[in-house]
């Protein structure tokens, strides 16, 4: 009778311990488990499907687009601005302006539009006079991409300000070419313009590790002296402007006083002593009308 009595209570134990084993594979003893089998070693859980890659893509817009709002009401923007579409593939063929032409030919191209049907624009600064990390701080938060144009005497008493511009963002802020002394350089020969140029090459490439391909001539004023100087140390494209900003106005090139796809805007590295305002104040000034006309800020070396 015992003989059988401990027979009958060890395959009592042995079916519990097989029982449990079972619903340990199977992942149904964890809590919130569907029961469902989980991938054996060396498998890969089922894919997403369509529509929950759509949800996520969906929700994680909207978080990127509450955040971007939080940071243009910290900045006081009225409007948050609008996301820049995909940049293209292959960059549009940039051609000089009717009436901006020299006869040379082979030259670097002038414009003050981009080619594009999108509706974006290209912010751009020049000189480097003022140095507001306010402006840096900004930029950076609200990731609005922008373009310098640096002359080297007004930014040589301070080259790790445009340094760390250059890292601000995470696909990099462009440093380019304004000539080393700011000259109106149809006044001067082909040799002094070159030195101009070029040697404003030679203290990018030197200071910031790349040597630029875009240049803008002061005051937006240029022969074909000026263009054979820039292409002979690397220049590619010269992008003059079709508004201006500041911080209480705006002033446009076009009759129509408007944006226009793929404009190019111009501003400048200045602050109170010289404006009506400060950087982060023209920066309001523009984001406003750029926004409020339906258009993204795009990054200009994706386009030129």
């Amino acid at each position: 009778m015992a003989k059988g009595h401990s027979r009958r209570l060890l395959g009592a134990a042995l079916l519990v311990a097989a029982l449990t084993s079972t619903a340990a594979c199977s992942g149904g003893s964890e809590p919130g488990s569907s029961g469902a089998p989980a991938p054996a070693a060396g498998q890969q859980a089922p894919a997403k499907t369509a529509a929950q890659l759509a949800r996520e893509k969906k929700a994680a817009l909207a978080k990127r687009r509450a955040a971007r709002a939080a940071v243009a009401k910290k900045w006081g923007l009225k409007l948050t601005p609008l996301d820049a579409p995909a940049p293209p593939r292959t960059k549009p063929r940039t051609t000089t302006r009717k009436g901006f032409e020299t006869d040379g030919a082979g030259l670097p191209p002038v414009f003050t539009t981009v080619p594009t049907k999108e509706k974006i624009v290209f912010l751009t600064i020049d000189d480097g006079a003022e140095k507001d990390p306010a402006l840096i701080r900004m930029m950076s938060e609200l990731q609005i991409p922008y373009s310098a144009f640096l002359s080297d005497y007004v930014v040589s008493d301070d080259y790790p300000y445009f340094a760390r511009m250059k890292t601000s963002q995470p696909r990099g802020v462009a440093l380019h070419n304004h000539t080393l002394n700011h000259k109106y350089l149809p006044g001067l020969s082909y040799a002094r313009q070159k030195r101009e140029i070029c040697g404003m090459q030679d203290v990018i490439e030197k200071k910031y590790g790349e040597r630029p391909e875009l240049f803008r001539p002061p005051y937006g004023n240029y022969n074909e002296d000026t263009l054979r100087a820039a292409k002979s140390c690397g220049v590619k494209a010269v992008p003059l402007w079709a508004a201006e900003a500041f911080p209480d106005h705006m002033e446009w090139r076009e009759w129509d006083r408007d944006l226009h796809p793929g404009d190019i805007v111009l501003t400048h590295f200045r602050g109170e002593e010289d404006w009506k305002g400060s950087m982060p104040d023209m920066i309001r000034r523009v984001m406003n009308v750029i926004t409020s006309k339906g258009y993204a800020v795009a990054k200009l070396e994706d386009y030129v």
